[in-house]
This record gives structure tokens, C-alpha cells and sequence, in this order.
């Protein structure tokens, strides 16, 4: 924004901090306004929507095809199902989603902070709210500075009003991913719901509404370090919305440049750059940290420019170096080949193989795990035949929506037998069979048997799934003596 510089004063001391002065920005229509209404569309469809589609997975798991489960410890979207063990498929996700902005930043600017990050979306959700009540930005403009009186508490109110129900339905939202969603909101309006919930929706709420109602582009220049971050992946071949400062300068008025003629550039000084702006600065100042690269300058100045006869562009997505190409005469560089560079090859190179690894674990992994504990006081038993008895606590894992029916067999220990504590001794053998409920994992208390002998004791427990030959498991223990 154009602000004036601090003045000192006799009567005020010198300062280096103003007042907030308000952003009103100006309704526009355009490519890209158009482009921020879709992509708005689609992110609150699918952040208010998708806590309520449902997926079938059998009779023994949820439905809800994205969930949480906190309480369980588990991570459903569709039909994946991630356990905490199985944690490295998020911190994938996470890191795909990091090196993803890394892409997008590289090649396009800001494009993720213009049309996709959850505060420009709220944001200009309020901001067509303010539109609904007060007007486009000049009613908006004399509506705040006009004094208040009983019909401007009014309209402020029942807008503060529309804000906090949007922001209760943003808090509301959230906490439907952490349960069941029908069941959830049943008993959040009946009452019957955990404390956390009620916290979560208040706190998420009281943050949308401040953050989306009255911070807005603070957050984007002043709060989130990613504008900072950015810096070191934008160079002179990002392409970013630039102001071609060589086609637009000097700026003079229509009037001026008929009685001038060429000695005025083609940016007729009308303001509606910075009048659209959402975060109020102005792009003719260069590249600057308040550019979330939402390009409805570009909308603004195109459709100035057809007014006026001269060429669209003025404001435009290029880059620092096309923008030189330009002003000596020269062809810009097709935007493609500007994208696909080596920062940004190497950027999608780095994402995909994520991808690709992430996608073959997901497909190769099996659905059985098996750990075994051996108890460590005492190590072992002297029986009374002179055999030998190790005892280990089984962790069987069920990692399927259904019951399965599991063998646990022993090796590698010569004479060795087992039996579970709910057995007799006379009942030992080397295999045991078991039916794991679904989606559980179920503890197994096991006693191993077997003479002193002089070879290696080790011991290999095996969990192997009836009738899945893929679906198995093992773990390697010792087994205790008096030889050892």
C-alpha cells in the first residue's frame, strides 16, 4: 500500500509503527477472479464435505471415508487404513507436501498463498461477505469512516454475525474428522459430546473469525514465515506477476498522453491495481512480500488496457527475465519451457520419487505383524525332566477390517515345544493356533520348552495368516540357559 512516511513533530514523537489502515478491495471479474472462485468452490467443498462421505470396509471397521481415529490409533482414508507403526506413510505425506510447495513456488510464485492457502480462502470468503453488506469498496470506504450511529452498529453487527457462523461451521468442521461424523454431531447438539470437542470448535472458531474477519492480509505479510521462505526459491526465470515498468512508464493520465503524445508510458495511473489488490499493495512498486501472486491485477489492468485501446500485459505472469527479453525487442520465452527447468525438474523429481516409494510400501506391505517380549526375570526355569523353559509375551496384529485366524509356529531350536497359558504342558507343540479379531492386536502369553543342548540358541517365532501365503510375519528371539 501507499502509505505516507512517519513525520516527526514537536507535539509527536518520531514512530516506527502506524495504525492498520483497512484493505477494501474493489470487485473485479476476469480469468483469474473466475479461477479464485473455483478453487474456493472446491476447498471449502471439500473441507466442510468430505467428513461425511462414507465407505464401506466391512462390519468390523468405520465407515467414514476419512478418519482420524484417535481413540484406536488409526488413520483411514478410503480404502488405506495406516497404523502408528505405519506413522512414515504421514511424515511421507508431510514431506510430499512440503517439497510440493517448494514446485509450485519455483515455478509459478505464490500461487499456493493466491488461491489455495485456508487464510486466503476464508479471507476472501469474508471479503465478499463485506461486499453483501456494506457494498463495493467505495460504500465500504465511507461506511468506516462514517460515524456510528445506530444503523452502522446494526449492519456491523448482523455482519459480525455471518462471520461467526462461517467460523463455527470452519471450527465445526474440524473435529468431525476425529469421529464419526453423524454420531459426533448428534451428540454435540445434544450435549453429550467430549469436552475436547466443545474446546476445539471454540478455539477454531475465535481464530477464523479474527484471523479471516479482521487480520487478514496482516497474516500474510506479517505472521506467515513462508513469504520468507520463498525468497530462496524465486529467481529472475519464476514466473510471478510482474509490472512492466519499461512499456508502463512515466504514468500519466488519458488526458495527458493525448496532449503529450509519446511521452507517456501505457499505464494511464488509474489505480485499480492496487484498488483489486486484496492485501492492498501496489505490484507497479515491484516485487514485494505483501504479493500473494493472486494476479487480480492482472484482471483489473487487462480490462483497463481494452478500454483504452492499448495492448493487454501490462501487468502480467512473467518472469524478471522475460520482462528484460521484452523491452529489447525480443520474443518471450514460452512458459512451459520456463516451468520445466532444472530447479523445478529436480524439485518434481525429488516429489514423485517420494510418491512412487510411498505407493509400492502401500502396495507391498502385508496386513500381519508379530513382535515377541521375552520376560527377563528370571530368565529361565529348570524343570524337573533337566529341560528348560524361556517364557515371551506375543503381540499378534490384525491389521485387516475382518477376524482372521492366525498360526504361530517355532523354529530353529532343536526338541523345542510351546504352549499358551491357558493350555496344559501336555498340550505343547510347535504350532498354535489362534483367531485375531479384526483390526486388533492381541497379546499372547507362551511358555518354550526345550533340552540343553550345545547348539546356538535362537529362537524364530512365525505368524503366518490360514490361507494367505503373503500374509505372514516372524521374529527372532534367544532363548536362555544354563549354558548361556
Amino acid at each position: 500500500m501507499n502509505r505516507p512516511e512517519p513525520i516527526k513533530t514537536e507535539d509527536q514523537p518520531f514512530s516506527f509503527y502506524e495504525k492498520r489502515e483497512p484493505v477494501f478491495n474493489r470487485r473485479i471479474d476476469g480469468k483469474f477472479r473466475r479461477l479464485k472462485w473455483a478453487i474456493m468452490a472446491l476447498c471449502l467443498a471439500v473441507y466442510w464435505g468430505t467428513p461425511w462421505l462414507r465407505w464401506d470396509r466391512g462390519p468390523y471397521s468405520p465407515k467414514q471415508a476419512v478418519l482420524v481415529d484417535l481413540a484406536h490409533r488409526r488413520f483411514y482414508m478410503f480404502g488405506i487404513e495406516i497404523w502408528p507403526q505405519e506413522f512414515y506413510f504421514v511424515a511421507g505425506l508431510l514431506i510430499m507436501a512440503g517439497i510440493g510447495l517448494f514446485l509450485v513456488t519455483s515455478a509459478v510464485g505464490r500461487a499456493w498463498c493466491g488461491y489455495a492457502c485456508p487464510q486466503t480462502v476464508w479471507t476472501d470468503l469474508f471479503q465478499h461477505v463485506d461486499r453483501l453488506f456494506d457494498g463495493d469498496r467505495n460504500a465500504r470506504m465511507r461506511l468506516y469512516k462514517a460515524p456510528w450511529t445506530a444503523g452502522k452498529i446494526a449492519r456491523r453487527l448482523a455482519k459480525w454475525m455471518v462471520y461467526l457462523a462461517i467460523s463455527f461451521a470452519t471450527g465445526g468442521a474440524w473435529i468431525f474428522y476425529f469421529a464419526d461424523a453423524p454420531t459426533l454431531q448428534h451428540a454435540f447438539w445434544t450435549g453429550t459430546a467430549d469436552p475436547v470437542a466443545y474446546a476445539t470448535v471454540a478455539v477454531l472458531t475465535m481464530t477464523t473469525f479474527v484471523l479471516g474477519g479482521f487480520m487478514r492480509e496482516q497474516v500474510c505479510i506479517y505472521m506467515c514465515p513462508w513469504p520468507r521462505i520463498q525468497t530462496a526459491m524465486l529467481d529472475e526465470k519464476s514466473l510471478i506477476v510482474t509490472y512492466k515498468d519499461w512499456r508502463g512508464e512515466p504514468r500519466g493520465s488519458l488526458k495527458k498522453a493525448e496532449r503529450n503524445p509519446g511521452q507517456f508510458g501505457d499505464c494511464v495511473d488509474c489505480n485499480q491495481c492496487v484498488a483489486v489488490c486484496p492485501t492492498g499493495i501496489d505490484i507497479r512498486e515491484g516485487p514485494q512480500i505483501g504479493c500473494i501472486t493472486c494476479a487480480l491485477c492482472i484482471d483489473a489492468c487487462d480490462r483497463v488496457m481494452k478500454e483504452t485501446g492499448r495492448p493487454r500485459g501490462l501487468i502480467d505472469y512473467a518472469t524478471l527475465e522475460d520482462a528484460e527479453r521484452e523491452k529489447a525487442g525480443q520474443p518471450p520465452t514460452r512458459h512451459l519451457k520456463l516451468i520445466w527447468r532444472p530447479r523445478t525438474v529436480l524439485y518434481f523429481a525429488a516429489w514423485s520419487s517420494i510418491g512412487l516409494a510411498l505407493l509400492f510400501m502401500l502396495g507391498t506391505r502385508v496386513h500381519t505383524q508379530l513382535n515377541v517380549a521375552k520376560d527377563r526375570n528370571p530368565p529361565y526355569i529348570l524343570m524337573s525332566d533337566g529341560s528348560v523353559r524361556n517364557a515371551y509375551t506375543l503381540r499378534l496384529r490384525n491389521m485387516e477390517g475382518r477376524p482372521r485366524r492366525m498360526e504361530i509356529a517355532i523354529h530353529g531350536l532343536q526338541g523345542a515345544a510351546m504352549w499358551a497359558e491357558d493350555m496344559d504342558r501336555d498340550d505343547a507343540s510347535t504350532v498354535l493356533t489362534r483367531t485375531v479379531p479384526a483390526d486388533e492386536t492381541q497379546s499372547l502369553r507362551v511358555y518354550v520348552v526345550a533340552p540343553v543342548t550345545d547348539d546356538e540358541d535362537e529362537l524364530t517365532f512365525t505368524l503366518q495368516a490360514v490361507g494367505e501365503p503373503r500374509e505372514a510375519d516372524k521374529a527372532e528371539v534367544k532363548f536362555d540357559s544354563p549354558r548361556r
